[in-house]
């Protein structure tokens, strides 16, 4: 059965970071930030379900957010990151073109979600004694919005089953995408 359940996320404050330790949180665990030039495939998907679990497929996403007062400048790098090692297949061996899909779809609507906090982001003004709590602030009304998102798109597309829903869903997000390309990660 078609049906892919999302793992919440993980948005991490650094309130100072140098650029090798912001290099490094890229690669940190294997995971893949989003591409719009290299979706996920089925050997992404590293990790197995659990016995107990229902669902055919499992998409791990996060936003990774680091953010920093450096010489008295807010900067902010923000990611959207799919770890393998905790996604999984139930069957790979009957896995279809539409449920990869159905998964690479949650994975662009966490980039959608990362490219609304890059753009909040850089409108921050505010001291950098302020920083951690303005940023706390943002992000979790970006993570709000983002779990409201991701709980609606399987509710709406059951999981990937249904086709039309999933058909709006699919264009609707690509069409957000489009709208943020300005807010998109220039290393994607």
């Amino acid at each position: 059965m078609l049906h892919q359940l999302f793992v919440g996320a993980l948005l991490a404050l650094a309130c100072f970071f140098s650029p090798a330790a912001h290099a490094q949180a890229g690669t940190a665990g294997g995971t893949l930030h989003w591409s719009a030039s290299r979706p996920l495939t089925l050997a992404d998907f590293k990790s197995r379900p659990r016995p107990s679990e229902a669902h055919a497929a499992l998409t791990s996403a996060t936003i990774v957010a680091q953010v920093a007062c450096k010489g008295g400048q807010f900067t902010g790098h923000v990611q959207a990151a799919f770890d393998p090692t905790a996604s999984w297949w139930r069957e790979p061996g009957t896995a279809t073109p539409r449920l990869l899909r159905h998964e690479q779809l949650h994975f662009d609507i966490t980039e959608v979600y990362a490219r609304r906090l890059r753009q909040k982001l850089a409108a921050v003004r505010v001291p950098c004694a302020q920083l951690g709590s303005a940023f706390e602030t943002l992000a979790q009304g970006v993570y709000a919005e983002w779990e409201k998102a991701e709980q609606q798109y399987d509710r709406d597309t059951n999981h990937g089953l249904k086709p039309e829903p999933q058909a709006r869903w699919e264009a609707q997000v690509q069409q957000q995408l489009r709208e943020l390309a300005e807010w998109a990660d220039e290393a994607a």
